[in-house]
């Protein structure tokens, strides 16, 4: 057994910030485990082929429970150093500010828009942005589209035709309207966290990256947190923490993780044969994620290729059922697409209904007290009724902008859900049957001050001394934004609580 001082699971994008972060610190001995490799592949490099990382080396493979009338949806979700930064989307969108002003307001408090605006601009670097908002000199390196594709430059034009606002960054001032957002994107290039934060620090004595290596548990004795047990090249190996391990296994491993050591919801635990250290009921649940429903639409000939990432362009704007933020993610997918379990067009495009504020919620279960078995992932998609309504809304502005003047040039037909389907009971199944994620699952150790919070406003475990949580998971209410920009400000953040140990 080696000793560490830290010991950070998982090489995701909250734990390469931290693992970077914390060895910047020359006494600090700070170990990194990643389940999967530390491959770049071309589909992890290249901004327009992201899709290919579906279902590659570089995802878990999840399949959720089924969801609605959907069945399973599938839930991908990085295993390489970088996590999911390394095979997302590469949308660097802040949630509203007041999403996280909520926060604050409901317990978590020193969590609000200007606690972690210091730690979004120390996180990114963007030019031409408001300087007072943004960060100028950050590790991950963003911009928007410049050579514009013709289907997002059209769905732009009719969203602003119909009456809804434009804004030139839902990062900054305004945070409402149609946008040409920041991609994760330079020189051609995906900016993952491992490029940003690990790969140019790889070279410190005192930083050991260890990849293919699975967390199975967590070693805890007398109440507090010692180490880390992983399985690689097939043999079990135990690494000691003399300060601290932090989980960054996101929203779906560091609760699968903490319970199959024993902490987390005492009855289910004890079911699947697994003693209880620490009886935390809230571990694994509030789940929540952006469900989205595609429409498909057959083009005239051949579009062409986006030089980004097959988006460029989203739209943040209210239903008429949205509260005091936006509730809807508006974006085009520049790809002959159709929802998973229907035939797409052999030329076309999609355009999405993302619900970015949802009521429902769900939880992640173990299925087995074995690491290696893959967890019960249910979102509870559509479980309260006002999600469908205001999808139905969302479907309803996409469906009217692609009937617009601005797509006659290439658009053929709508193929799904189709012109026979209006309104009414007949979209409402079509949204049930084929409501998917926007792949972006938060909350399952949610932090607050209240006894049934997984960890405190110092993203500390309660019940166990020495172990953080640090990643999506902590997140109370899903910002209404994809939320990798908002992991690597809570990262930052959590770097700076431990460094200080407070």
């Amino acid at each position: 057994m080696v000793d560490y001082h830290y010991i950070v699971v998982g090489g995701g994008t909250a734990g390469c910030v931290i693992a970077a972060r914390l060895s910047e610190q020359p006494d600090a001995r700070v170990l990194l485990l990643e389940a999967g490799s530390a491959e770049r592949t071309r589909a992890m490099t290249v901004p327009n082929a992201w899709p290919q990382n579906l279902g590659s080396a570089a995802e878990w493979g999840n399949r959720t429970a089924p969801q609605a009338d959907a069945g399973p949806v599938i839930i991908p979700r990085g295993k390489a150093l970088g996590g999911s930064s390394a095979i997302n989307a590469m949308a660097h969108i802040r949630g509203h500010s007041a999403v996280y002003d909520g926060w604050a307001a409901s317990g978590a408090t020193g969590w609000g828009f200007s606690d972690l605006l210091p730690y979004f601009k120390r996180s990114e670097r963007t030019e031409g942005r408001d300087s007072a908002l943004r960060g100028t000199d950050g590790p991950i390196r963003v911009g928007p589209a410049l050579d514009r594709h013709p289907v997002a430059e059209a769905l732009a034009r009719e969203l602003v035709a119909a009456g809804y606002p434009r804004t030139d960054d839902l990062s900054g001032q305004h945070q409402e309207g149609a946008c040409w957002v920041d991609l994760a994107i330079a020189n051609g290039e995906r900016v993952s966290a491992v490029d940003g934060y690990l790969r140019p620090v790889l070279d410190r004595q005192n930083l050991i990256v260890e990849t293919d290596s699975l967390a199975t548990r967590l070693s805890v004795r007398d109440g507090r947190c010692t180490g880390v047990s992983y399985l690689r090249d097939g043999k079990t190996t135990e690494a000691l923490a003399s300060g601290e391990v932090i989980l960054c296994a996101g929203s779906i491993g560091s609760p699968q993780l903490l319970m199959l050591s024993g902490i987390g919801p005492a009855s289910p635990l004890r079911a699947l044969g697994i003693d209880v250290l620490a009886d935390i009921p809230g571990v694994g649940s509030n789940l929540q994620d952006h469900p989205i429903v595609l429409t498909s639409y057959a083009s005239l000939e051949q579009l062409p290729v986006s030089d980004y990432n097959n988006g460029e362009m989203y739209a943040a704007l209210r239903s008429e059922f949205a509260g005091s933020i936006p509730d809807l993610h508006l974006f085009p997918i520049l790809l002959p697409l159709a929802p998973a379990a229907l035939q797409a067009p052999e030329t076309g495009f999609a355009l999405v209904a993302g619900l970015m504020a949802p009521d429902s919620a769900g939880s992640v279960r173990l299925a087995a007290a074995d690491p290696l078995a893959a967890p019960v992932i249910d979102q509870g998609f559509l479980t309260e009724g006002r999600d469908t309504d205001r999808l139905e809304a969302g479907i309803g502005i996409v469906r009217r902008a692609a009937a617009g003047d601005a797509f006659a040039a290439f658009r053929k037909a709508e193929i799904w859900p189709g012109p026979d389907v209006d309104s009414g009971t007949g979209l409402r199944d079509y949204i049930r049957r084929n409501v998917e994620s926007y792949y972006h699952p938060v909350g399952t150790c949610r932090l607050g001050p209240d006894p049934d919070a997984v960890v405190d406003l110092q993203l500390r475990v309660r019940g166990v001394t020495g172990l953080r949580v640090a990643d999506a998971s902590v997140i109370p209410t899903i910002p209404n934004a994809n939320p990798n920009a908002t992991v690597l400000a809570i990262a930052e953040r959590a770097a700076d609580m431990i460094r200080s140990g407070s």
